[in-house]
């Protein structure tokens, strides 16, 4: 095909990625909530590993089809884009107020878990046992969040609650039509996923640059797309810990849920580039967070704008 074809289907895959990123999470969310699942679980784990779905589709099938390039600037991309692109624009719409565990617990896992893809991946190599090792992460976290459901305070509780109830209509049963939105949307998911890395990989091509740098860029802000539109509507609702929750769990989700599944789908090869510039600037973007956040303990608009800006910087940095 030519440049214009593959643009085409490249835009289109991420479309229809969108709306199965969509599907899946209303169909999910209700389903959990109909089995009796906290509000507050169902907003950390099934809101936020679903809008990383996309994600999740493209690196895998990136896998299976050997551009394993693809995958890791997927994942990089998506991570600096959820923090950078993400936050950043959220709270230039509307200042997010966090709480003080989000600083103290939460952003310090998400550090840890992206900070561990180093050691694993110094050999340039994800092995299947390094999927592993990542997969037992994301196991570990989960145990952590069913576990201090108890702990957090009413009004976070409540917060959650009504954010599930109002975004998706929550149900008190079982319903076929739920049902139907999960296969429909993982549907959707597989065939964007697949049209995504085609078109990429073809306009890669024409253009001459790696994979990663088109992982990086368009692949990675259009995968991120339900995680900015669930950040944005939480935040109209004055929702922020479900906006910068969602971006955290999505974060970890992204590096010990995505790469874990493609190692061990096939062993990724790790670009010697990658530690050396997209690694280190998605840690630094993470670190960024914590001086922005504890001061005044919210993301104004101007830590929104550092943010923005930051990420760009990083995109013209690694560009």
């Amino acid at each position: 095909m030519n440049l214009a074809a593959d643009v085409v289907l490249l835009t289109l895959g991420i479309g229809v990625l969108y709306f199965g990123a969509e599907w899946l999470v209303r169909g999910s969310v209700r389903l959990a909530s109909s089995l009796g699942v906290s509000p507050m679980v169902v907003g950390l784990t099934v809101v936020s590993f679903g809008t990383s779905a996309p994600e999740l589709v493209v690196c895998t099938v990136a896998a299976l089809s050997g551009d394993t390039d693809l995958a890791i600037g997927n994942v990089m991309g998506s991570n600096l884009a959820n923090i950078g692109l993400i936050l950043g624009l959220t709270a230039i719409v509307r200042p997010l107020d966090v709480k003080a565990r989000v600083v103290w617990r939460e952003m310090p896992l998400m550090l840890l878990v992206t900070a561990g893809f180093y050691p694993l991946a110094v050999d340039l190599r994800l092995s299947q046992a390094d999927g592993v090792i990542l997969l037992g992460a994301l196991a570990a976290y989960l145990v952590f969040v069913f576990q201090s459901v108890g702990d957090e305070a009413p009004e976070i509780l409540d917060e959650y609650e009504e954010f599930i109830k109002s975004s998706k209509n929550q149900r008190a049963s079982v319903n076929a039509e739920d049902v139907f939105w999960v296969i429909a949307g993982s549907a959707c998911l597989v065939l964007g996923g697949t049209c995504i890395v085609v078109g990429a990989v073809q306009v890669a091509t024409h253009l001459g640059i790696s994979q990663v740098v088109i992982g990086l860029t368009v692949v990675a802000v259009g995968t991120s797309l339900p995680e900015l539109a669930t950040a944005l509507m939480a935040a109209a609702r004055q929702e922020a810990d479900i906006a910068v929750g969602n971006v955290i769990g999505s974060n970890i989700f992204n590096v010990a849920g995505i790469l874990g599944t493609a190692a061990i789908v096939r062993p990724l090869p790790i670009p010697e580039s990658v530690l050396r510039r997209e690694f280190p600037a998605v840690l630094l973007m993470s670190l960024l967070l914590f001086p922005l956040v504890r001061s005044g303990w919210r993301i104004g608009r101007w830590e929104g704008a550092i943010l923005l800006t930051s990420y760009v910087a990083a995109l013209v940095y690694l560009l």
